[in-house]
């Protein structure tokens, strides 16, 4: 009987050092990441609908103690010169925002601070340590006025889509009560303790 022929055994290795095969963080949880790959460079007359999803083990976002956290670091890091959240709304287990920016250094800078103050005041909040926003932020640029058009119905009306907020004036977890884009009038007065923020108008699209 023949001995069998030995075959050197291969490693996969792409080459020595630099990006391998299968190497960085895999996603967590039931949801795939979203890729890391270098984002587009970012035009600054486009808006872009962006969502910050939290990790799954995390309480319900719409709650009121948990949505004034999210408004008012919103209305914070709207300030900025260079960055600016038109319309949000929070969701269960994540939150959907139409924003501005000059440039995507700008943008990456502003969701950067609001993703952090987000998280540090949840943490406190839920009196917990630990990631909030396991993943980077989904992003997709609105390059014409109909993309602007749906963008604003899929953020201000999500919790109808969701199930989640049926009555007939716009959801107060969300900048719809005061957004002065309504073909109908709305009353800025019905939840505005608890959604006033400085995202209130259509984007410039």
């Amino acid at each position: 009987m023949k001995p069998k022929k030995a075959r050197q055994r291969e490693f996969g290795f792409v080459n020595w050092g630099g990006k391998r095969r299968g190497a960085g963080r895999k996603p967590k949880g039931e949801r795939a990441g979203v890729s890391h790959r270098r984002r587009a460079r970012l035009d600054a007359q486009h808006p872009v609908l962006l969502t910050m999803r939290v990790a799954a083990e995390l309480p319900n976002l719409r709650r009121d103690a948990t949505h004034e956290v999210v408004r008012r670091a919103i209305a914070e890091v709207s300030e900025r010169g260079d960055f600016q959240v038109l319309v949000y709304s929070v969701q269960t287990n994540h939150v959907h925002l139409v924003v501005e920016a000059r440039s995507s250094d700008a943008l990456a800078r502003g969701m950067n601070a609001l993703g952090a103050r987000i998280a540090k005041r949840l943490n406190k909040l839920w009196r917990r340590s630990g990631q909030v926003f396991p993943d980077r932020f989904h992003s997709r640029a609105l390059k014409t006025p109909r993309e602007c058009r749906i963008a604003l119905i899929y953020v201000l009306q999500n919790a109808r889509k969701h199930g989640s907020w049926r009555a007939k004036m716009p959801d107060v977890y969300s900048s719809g009560p005061l957004f002065d884009g309504w073909t109908s009038r709305v009353d800025g007065r019905a939840g505005s303790r608890r959604s006033r923020t400085s995202a209130s108008r259509a984007p410039g699209c």
